[in-house]
């Protein structure tokens, strides 16, 4: 029995050698019509195209089986050719079943890998990296990354359907979810990510470095030997950035700018910039200590923007006070330093221009809105309260936020609700504020400079005219497009930069009496009766209000707590416990204390008076919120720990709010905290 499963040709060449046949379709026609003309014409036409059918079917019909013999034959030639440069493929390359069981790899392959060609184990035992889960799906592709032998390389991993297949063999048999093969590809990427490595560490990155302190500095030193100083400052930092590979300009007598690579940044931030403790050991004779500031901008794409960046760095770095580097790389900003005080600044001039700019913009507009952060304290009210008294010299309406009012701040409050020579709408709610701020309006932020943490950030975005007034330092988070913005982190308060402004803003400004008691117990508290953070300007701002009516035995009065808080700070202090033999934790209650926050901030400055505590740490629950209040003396900047946590502050005040977890998670947090950077050398 014959087997009808013959080859046969098919397709485009099947009817190109039909062609002869078509052909004698048309022969025979032009016979027919010859025929009708002529007879013996057509007679020998026919034996012609006889002739010809005969040749052309004796063609086919021979030529056939050759033809078909000669494609099988190039057929089976060329699938031998395409196996063999697969197997000699310069890439390596391997196919895989669907649970990635190796079935079979090219010469590259074997020889990267060492393995036989019998090895049928699953690729995971030759590349660990690859993993059943990282297999393609029936159809997909997938990458990997791995490090084999010192090499990188990149896996591509394409998954191949074999259904066809399959169903033309009665040979396989698989289910129906590992009907694939997987084709895998190795990619040697080595010398592709040195290079990529090496462009990155070459980058340049500029920045910009200025002295804090120069003029102080030089006037602490005999007049002969400053030079001597300045000398002895130029020579460190060049010394450092030479060491780096660095080039470094001086371009004012305190200012310079630099230029390194992105290899000599990581290396500046692996030593954590010791630059600004090498120029603080300067000392030859100097009563002050020189500190320095840098800013850096890295990793925007182009230099122009990262000069731009380097330029925020250093104004950020100085509004946090100084003595630190700040590193902005895109969205990313990172500080390191800044572990000592802020120097007071002996001269008034910017607080004299701070205050001629405010009265300026403060003219210019019909009403001003005046607010502090959430949970307003002494120092936000008394501070507002200054800033009030100066939109009424100059005949402007002026409205102070307030939302609740913290039981610190009821005592002051009252004294201004009874008075009859104040407005009835001198305190507002937020939802009064919204409806009053327009265009015309100019809004006074005081003692914070965090959107977020204002009483309402709403009011950011209701007018163009906005004025930041805050002692605190800066953070990634700031109040954007500000008209006036005079943050000083020397100050010990709000209050004080304010007391300053009210002797510079207008002649004859008159401060009444129970206005200079809220803005002096606004410095009280915040210096912790004067015990933290003063300088010789705290003492002059306090005089200038003594000399205006402030009573010191008022603002005592004003502070003397109910028997219930005393009861809590106590109970905060005797549960205290000395983490680290050096921070003292403890948790204020919270179920019989109306502002429990003020009870543990008040707490946390009397931990301070036990021996050995160098910070301390108070952490109080109080509406679905646990917030930290932490203080330090001189030796920790609580402000840098309080940051990584969220918050922040300055040096020796400090705080920080938790979501979401209870008190035990916030403890072991900050203990972490605590325990990571001190490891670190960060404080």
């Amino acid at each position: 029995m014959r087997n009808k499963n013959k080859f046969k040709i098919d397709g485009r060449l099947s009817f190109y050698l039909k062609w002869p046949f078509l052909l004698s379709v048309l022969l025979i026609a032009m016979n027919i019509t010859i025929y009708m003309i002529n007879k013996r014409a057509g007679v020998v036409m026919t034996l012609f195209v006889a002739v010809y059918i005969l040749i052309a079917i004796e063609l086919f019909y021979r030529s056939r089986p050759v033809i078909l013999g000669d494609l099988i034959t190039f057929a089976a030639q060329y699938g031998q050719v395409q196996n063999k440069l697969i197997k000699n493929l310069a890439v390596p390359y391997a196919i895989l079943d669907a649970q990635g069981r190796l079935l079979w790899g090219n010469y590259k392959f074997l020889e990267l890998t060492g393995k036989e060609k019998k090895y049928r184990k699953s690729i995971t035992s030759i590349f660990p990296q690859i993993t059943q889960d990282k297999l393609p799906d029936n159809g997909g592709e997938s990458g990997v990354l791995i490090v084999y032998n010192q090499r990188n390389y990149r896996v591509n991993l394409k998954s191949v359907v074999i259904d066809d297949l399959i169903d033309k063999t009665d040979v396989l048999k698989v289910s129906g979810r590992d009907n694939h093969l997987v084709a895998l590809f190795l990619f040697d990427e080595t010398e592709l990510n040195r290079y990529i490595k090496k462009y990155k560490e070459e980058t340049m990155v500029p920045g910009y470095l200025y002295l804090d302190n120069y003029d102080e500095a030089l006037e602490s030193v005999e007049e002969v030997r400053r030079s001597l100083l300045t000398a002895l400052v130029d020579r460190k930092i060049n010394k450092y950035f030479h060491d780096i590979d660095g080039i470094v300009k001086k371009t004012e007598k305190d200012k310079y700018f630099f230029v390194i690579r992105q290899k000599s940044l990581d290396k500046m931030k692996e030593d954590r910039f010791s630059i600004l403790e090498e120029v603080k050991k300067v000392n030859i004779g100097n009563k002050m200590a020189v500190t320095l500031s840098i800013g850096i901008g890295a990793n925007t794409g182009t230099y122009a923007k990262d000069a731009e960046y380097a330029h925020i760095g250093i104004d950020l770095a100085l509004g946090r006070g100084g003595d630190q580097a700040v590193v902005k790389e895109g969205d990313k900003t990172s500080y390191f330093g800044g572990k000592t005080q802020a120097v007071e600044k002996n001269t008034r001039v910017k607080a004299r221009v701070k205050a001629h700019a405010l009265k300026e913009l403060m003219s210019s507009k019909e009403n001003v809105v005046i607010m502090g952060h959430k949970m307003i304290d002494v120092d936000a009210f008394g501070s507002a309260i200054g800033i009030y008294r100066a939109a009424r010299t100059l005949d402007k309406k002026a409205y102070i936020v307030i939302d609740t009012p913290t039981s610190s701040i009821r005592p002051l409050m009252k004294g201004y609700l009874d008075d009859n020579e104040y407005e009835d709408d001198m305190f507002i709610s937020t939802h009064d504020a919204e409806e009053i701020t327009n265009e015309d309006t100019m809004v006074v932020v005081v003692d914070v400079n965090k959107p977020s943490y204002t009483e309402c950030e709403a009011l950011l975005s209701l007018t163009k005219t906005i004025v930041v007034l805050d002692h605190h330092r800066q953070g990634n988070e700031v109040i954007q497009n500000s008209s006036l913005s005079y943050i000083e982190p020397y100050a010990s308060s709000a209050c004080e930069m304010v007391a300053e402004i009210l002797q510079y803003f207008a002649d004859g400004v008159r401060i009444r009496n129970i206005e200079a008691d809220s803005i002096y117990a606004g410095i009280m508290v915040d210096t912790d009766n004067f015990m933290q953070k003063t300088g010789v300007r705290t003492f002059e701002a306090a005089a200038f209000l003594r000399r205006c009516g402030a009573d010191v035995s008022r603002v005592r009065k004003l502070f003397r707590e109910d028997m219930e808080d005393y009861r809590a700070k106590g109970e905060t202090i005797m549960n205290a416990e000395l983490y680290l033999d050096s921070f003292a934790i403890s948790v204020c209650p919270s179920g019989y204390v109306e502002s429990p926050t003020i009870v543990g901030a008040q707490a946390a400055n009397e931990l301070l008076n036990i021996v050995d505590v160098k910070a301390s740490f108070v952490l109080t629950e109080y509406d679905n919120q646990i917030y930290v209040s932490a203080r330090a003396i001189d030796e920790v900047n609580v402000q840098i720990i309080m940051e990584r946590l969220g918050g922040g502050g300055h040096l020796n005040i400090a705080g920080c709010q938790f979501e979401g977890i209870d008190l035990q998670e916030a403890i072991k947090i900050l203990k972490d905290m605590l325990k990571e950077m001190l490891d670190g050398g960060e404080i």
